[in-house]
């Protein structure tokens, strides 16, 4: 009986969408009733604050702890706001939820019961259902726009993933950019198209059988548009900086609010299943509750209807957050393993500077490492974590990793944004595939990667003055750090990411997946994911630590067993130039790669085994 068979993705709903399509909010404009907004701002900073609504000013009322709220009558969706600090600056707020224009223009009042959802029955998918595919919206079609996206979604439902990873949406400066410099998290950007557009792209994914994921920053504010240190400085942490900007003063309430409702209203009004919340390592937080942990508790308890899911990206690769010596309702469902990505990626290139200098030496053995027990650098030595001291990483169950050849970071960065797959190392880069997806860890796709996209993934953004020359200079020195520019090429030879030609030119190019290419590699995604949903899938519920064994994983000797819940997996790979002989396998064979590699145990060079038996 295969998964889908046993799983109810769909019911009747047995709660009103009105109850869990609204969330309350500290922060913003918040319906109260039809005609009734009630606006607040927290501006510890300044003694008054004015709203300045349809063209008319009207002072605020102090609420005590640094927040100002006005109640307004006969205000009807699509009303223009802003606020008026005592210099006269006009300013967006913080938690708009669609802008007039982007962040210097004026907010909208939004009505979050205009939408009418059509999937209401939806109940999303197990965890360990998820076959993530990551998309930016802006470069995933020709019109770079929430609704255009709808019309690829049958593609990548018929591919069979069950998940797409949507790259920030929040408001940034400027019309193009990745996302990861928003300054007003509530709103979608504008160029995407509007609240109910994202809605519908969110409800036609769930009539596909698909979740939607979205990527969120909660570790700092993008350069420019960002009004808050004009009138909450302490919303930020005036002793550390991030490598992007100021740090987040997470024991202020306000500032934890902020975060926590922001989650809150994309999971329920929007009805996303999961967030990814990018790089957590910079979130500081020595507060007796770590904010990663309340967030994940207020989630758990207050999204009713379905589970919602957590993931995080984690360099400091702390373990304590999805841990099971945490109560479930407290843990984060899984995190980016990095150590696989940067492993793998040392192996087949054989970089050896920036991200991968870690790997350089041993890069073969530390992916081998990966597969069987998840991360393998302890960046971080010691947590103190409720008082006690928590060693890092712990050995977790293989599902607690989301494993990938590529995503936006490790594409983008690169000097060119040129992608891993290239035609010399194509057999290594589909055994690298099938071993991605038939192995029990969460497996993750960047746009195009499924038909073998040849387009680049640049980094770009759209900044003017100041900002723009430090987006060139950084883009720069990435390059430098990680060796990419091409011989005989100068850093300024590269493309300005602030020019149009870096977004145009990163526009996946759909009409290669029609190419005979682009058809052969689709067919061996979709058999890889079909192969993982029969024999793989059924057995990953409920998985508890510990559960792989690296057998071999030297001199290009790759060989796995992973106890699951109720089957043995496992693998058996050949990386090197020459026939190898590995351990024997003892179940039944499901999925061979590279020719002559039924031979028993003695495999050829540049082949793989896989195999399950039942316990």
């Amino acid at each position: 009986m295969t998964q889908e068979q046993t799983t109810p993705h769909r019911v009747a709903p047995s709660t009103p969408l009105t109850e869990f399509r609204m969330h309350p909010h500290s922060w913003g404009a918040h319906y109260v009733r039809a005609g009734e907004v009630l606006f607040r701002l927290w501006a510890p900073d300044v003694e008054s604050i004015a709203l300045r609504l349809n063209g008319a000013d009207q002072d605020m009322t102090k609420a005590g702890g640094g927040w100002f709220e006005l109640l307004a009558a006969g205000i009807a969706a699509g009303a223009r706001y802003q606020f008026v600090l005592p210099d006269g600056a006009v300013v967006a707020d913080p938690a708009s939820r669609a802008q007039d224009g982007g962040v210097y223009g004026a907010s909208i009042v939004t009505d979050p019961t205009a939408y009418q959802w059509g999937d209401t029955g939806w109940m999303g998918r197990p965890w360990e259902e998820a076959i993530f595919y990551e998309i930016h919206v802006g470069t995933f079609t020709k019109q770079g726009t929430f609704r255009a996206a709808i019309d690829q979604l049958a593609d990548l439902a018929d591919l069979g993933i069950t998940a797409i990873e949507v790259m920030p949406v929040a408001e940034f400066a400027g019309d193009r950019g990745w996302g990861y410099d928003g300054v007003l998290l509530y709103a979608p950007h504008h160029s995407y198209g509007g609240p109910d557009d994202f809605k519908a792209f969110v409800d036609a994914a769930h009539r596909l059988g698909m979740m939607v994921f979205l990527d969120c920053v909660y570790n700092h504010f993008g350069p420019a548009g960002n009004s808050l240190p004009l009138y909450a400085r302490s919303f930020f942490d005036a002793g550390r900086d991030t490598p992007w900007g100021a740090g987040i003063d997470f024991s202020e309430k306000p500032v934890r609010d902020f975060f926590i409702d922001n989650a809150m209203y994309w999971l329920t009004e929007f009805n996303i299943d999961g967030l990814r919340l990018d790089a957590v390592h910079m979130i500081e937080d020595q507060t007796e509750a770590h904010f990663l942990t309340e967030l994940a508790t207020r989630v758990h308890a207050e999204c009713i209807g379905r589970k919602r899911h957590l993931v995080m990206e984690d360099s400091s690769n702390r373990t304590i957050f999805l841990s099971g010596d945490l109560p479930v309702e407290q843990r984060h469902d899984a995190a980016w393993n990095d150590d696989f990505h940067h492993a793998m990626h040392a192996f087949v290139t054989g970089a050896t500077t920036g991200h991968f200098a870690d790997f350089a030496e041993r890069p073969f053995e530390e992916m081998a490492a990966t597969l069987a027990q998840g991360y393998v650098r302890t960046l971080e030595p010691e947590l103190i974590y409720d008082g006690q001291s928590m060693p890092a990483p712990a050995t977790l169950a293989p599902t607690a990793y989301v494993h990938f050849l590529q995503n936006h970071d490790q594409i983008g960065n690169r000097s060119y944004g040129d992608r891993l797959r290239q035609p010399e190392r194509e057999a290594l880069y589909d055994l690298l595939t099938s071993i991605v997806f038939l192995s029990p860890q969460i497996p993750m796709l960047f746009m195009g990667e499924d038909y073998g996209e040849t387009q680049p993934f640049l980094f770009f953004c759209d900044h003017q003055g100041e900002v723009a020359r430090e987006a060139r200079e950084n883009r720069i020195q990435e390059g430098l750090a990680f060796a990419t520019l091409k011989e005989g090429e100068r850093p300024d030879d590269l493309i300005d990411p602030n020019s149009p030609d870096a977004f145009l030119q990163s526009k996946i190019d759909w009409s290669r997946r029609k190419s005979p290419e682009g058809v052969q590699q689709l067919e061996q995604i979709k058999t890889l994911i079909g192969l993982r949903r029969r024999f793989v899938m059924p057995y990953l519920a409920h998985i508890g630590r510990g559960s792989g064994r690296l057998l071999a994983g030297e001199d290009g000797h790759l060989a796995v067993d992973w106890r699951l819940n109720g089957a043995k997996l496992q693998l058996r790979a050949n990386f090197d130039d020459k026939d190898a002989r590995l351990p024997a396998i003892e179940g039944e064979i499901f999925h061979r790669y590279g020719e002559g590699s039924a031979r028993g145990e003695v495999l050829p060079p540049l082949s793989a085994l896989f195999a399950i038996k039942s316990t």
